[in-house]
């Protein structure tokens, strides 16, 4: 699951209830899960899952809100052995501590690892990989019959018990059908995103989606299941995704791995059709009695690799007690392009000696800031973010100068930012440093990337040139952009400027090899 930081800082033996904070499980953007012991004291262990509200901005908040009502009114109604399931719940009331006052509280079934950590211990398919991917779809088939879309199907939301079942969980984008749709805000998983969710237009409902996106989901992990990998070729989330968007075009193909048995990859295929009404064809229902005759079959027949044969790098297991404990428990909702294909952290790509091959030769881009420049602009794959983009705003908010000031609009540094903004896009342990970071911009420049990498992706339908949209997004909100359907009017002299900039900047020939194009 991911972990980019932690959402909510709570100190150990913090009580909530009957239940005091007893560590670290997960951490995101959104929410943060700690185990939670009973303060009576027991063997019993839940995780206490934080959703923040004290100290962030009222778009957040509105997600945050819409997120925890989505949770709590699924698990109010739904209860099912492959599901996750609630105990209680809490508010936080606690003047004292303005981060954690008014935060929601899930405390629920302590899970003891996740599928993503299984898939990261190893190589090839994952022992037990029928039953596990048999479980997975009883899941997926008691939510859909009950009329709801989980919305962010994948490894690091699948949890594994002690005895190694399956359980679902992080339901905050689990939406109710209307008929044949949901609706919901246009976030996910890059890797795990239905073609189709890209293009459709966002409403003050959110974007339509159907039961069939969780089918998308569901083959891609049952890709990984079976062979250890992603069924698109690419290296990066941004050349997968890229290999998506052509393939549900007519342009390309599938990468299955060519050891996958005819009946396994035929389910895949099923699954990844490329158009959602063929996909509606292989509804939950009906692919869980496929698995169910498939428990003969084995996941691959692919020979034993290399002179020793040996399987991978790491053998797999399925106790769960290998499985890292890191990777547990209400799973995190995020950005896509906040984590990778495994929901493990991405590393920040990108940072090379004065980054050759990102800018046009010439730039008038400080040599000291440039790699943090390439840093923020590949630390996702969010459309439209490139080190060009970066480097033109920084030009057009402030020429490049790490000691503007300008308190009447209360920003500040080279990328003015606002210090009660700038602090939830910075480690915990400098958010109460966010004025100092303002100004130095060996920390305000990566927030930038950060902030994009987190709200990118609610720009989805957008029309327009997805970097002019970003760089309205970070003057104004992506509410305000996806009000508009585009760059506000009031910001329009300031998006020409970074227009501007971006042609002075981009390289005028390909980059260097290991360098990504340019998207602005």
């Amino acid at each position: 699951m991911e972990s980019h930081g932690w959402a909510v800082e709570v100190p150990d033996a913090y009580r909530v209830g009957t239940w005091e904070v007893r560590g670290r499980i997960a951490g995101g953007s959104w929410s943060s899960v700690y185990e939670g012991r009973p303060v009576a004291g027991g063997a019993e262990r839940v995780a206490l899952k934080f959703v923040p509200t004290g100290t962030l901005t009222p778009r957040q908040l509105g997600h945050l809100a819409e997120m925890a009502r989505r949770e709590l009114a699924l698990y109010e109604r739904l209860s099912h052995p492959r599901l996750i399931r609630l105990h209680e719940t809490h508010t936080v009331d606690d003047p004292d501590h303005a981060a954690l006052d008014g935060a929601t509280v899930l405390v629920l079934e302590r899970a003891a690892g996740s599928l993503a950590a299984l898939l990261n211990g190893g190589e090839g398919p994952v022992p037990e990989a029928h039953r596990l991917l048999t479980e997975i779809c009883e899941g997926l088939e008691h939510l859909h019959s009950s009329g709801w879309v989980h919305g962010d199907l994948k490894p690091g939301n699948i949890l594994l018990m002690e005895d190694g079942s399956v359980r679902l969980a992080d339901f905050g984008l689990a939406a109710e059908l209307d008929g044949t749709h949901a609706y919901l805000p246009p976030l996910g998983t890059s890797d795990y995103v239905a073609p189709e969710r890209r293009d459709e237009p966002v409403g003050d409902r959110g974007a339509a989606v159907r039961t069939t996106t969780d089918i998308w989901a569901f083959g891609v992990t049952a890709h990984q299941v079976l062979t250890g990998r992603l069924p698109f070729a690419g290296a990066t989330g941004r050349a997968r995704r890229a290999e998506i968007e052509a393939y549900a075009a007519g342009r390309g193909r599938l990468a299955l791995s060519p050891a996958l048995p005819a009946p396994w990859r035929e389910l895949v295929e099923d699954c990844l059709a490329p158009d959602h009404r063929r996909r509606e064809r292989h509804d939950a229902a009906g692919l869980l009695v496929r698995l169910r005759g498939l428990a003969d079959v084995p996941a691959t027949a692919e020979p034993a690799r290399g002179k020793r044969g040996r399987r991978g790098r790491r053998a797999r297991r399925i106790a769960v007690t290998a499985v890292s404990a890191a990777a547990v428990a209400g799973a995190v909702p995020a950005v896509a392009a906040l984590s990778g294909a495994d929901g493990t952290d991405r590393p920040e790509p990108g940072t090379t000696r004065a980054a050759p091959g990102y800018f046009r030769a010439g730039a008038d881009i400080p040599p000291q800031y440039r790699d943090l420049i390439v840093r923020a602009g590949t630390m996702c794959d969010e459309r439209g973010l490139s080190p060009v983009l970066i480097a033109a705003m920084l030009k057009a908010e402030s020429g490049f100068d790490p000691g503007l000031r300008d308190p009447g609009m209360d920003e500040y540094g080279i990328a003015r930012w606002t210090p009660r903004v700038l602090r939830h896009h910075l480690p915990p342990d400098r958010r109460g440093s966010a004025a100092e970071a303002a100004m130095r911009p060996e920390e305000a420049i990566p927030a930038m990337g950060r902030f994009f990498c987190r709200f990118g992706l609610e720009l989805t339908g957008v029309p327009g040139d997805p970097a002019l949209n970003l760089a309205a997004a970070y003057r104004t909100s992506t509410t305000t952009v996806v009000r508009s359907r585009g760059v506000p009017p009031r910001v329009r002299p300031y998006i020409e400027r970074v227009r501007g900039h971006m042609a002075d900047y981009r390289p005028e020939a390909a980059a260097v090899p290991g360098a990504p194009p340019g998207r602005g």
